[in-house]
């Protein structure tokens, strides 16, 4: 079996793309961190990658039951440790539709909960790095 692999390349100054599954993300630094904040920087797609798992893990939960989804949404604020600054605390709020049956909101919450890219971070890989 293939081991999966993004290829990453580097377009100029300090952006750097990753293709990956016929899709290609680019991304940039902010100007104020030398980049021309062209793109999202890397640190902000992961922040992507955890909002949009767990609205994944929802918006599933919802059409696997029927319920609608217009007024769906959902919001994710993070607070930042400053002794080693990384995010300490991540909330998502769920905005449930008019109508959501009130027997659901523990169970969405849990499917929310469910996020492979939340459950990753609570179950770290070993990283292992090489120069060839």
């Amino acid at each position: 079996m293939n081991q999966p692999m993004i290829e990453v390349s580097f377009p100029g100054g300090v952006r750097v793309d990753a293709a990956f599954k016929g899709f290609t993300v680019k991304t940039d630094q902010p100007v104020k961190d030398g980049g021309g904040g062209t793109a999202p920087a890397p640190f902000d797609l992961f922040l992507f990658s955890l909002a949009t798992c767990a609205g994944y893990y929802v918006v599933s939960f919802c059409e696997e039951r029927k319920i609608p989804t217009v007024g769906l949404g959902m919001t994710m604020t993070w607070d930042v440790n400053r002794e080693i600054h990384l995010i300490g605390t991540i909330r998502i709020a769920i905005t449930l539709p008019a109508g959501f049956p009130e027997k659901y909101k523990a169970a969405v919450i849990r499917a929310a909960d469910l996020c492979t890219v939340k459950r990753t971070m609570l179950n770290p890989p070993a990283f292992e790095i090489t120069a060839v």
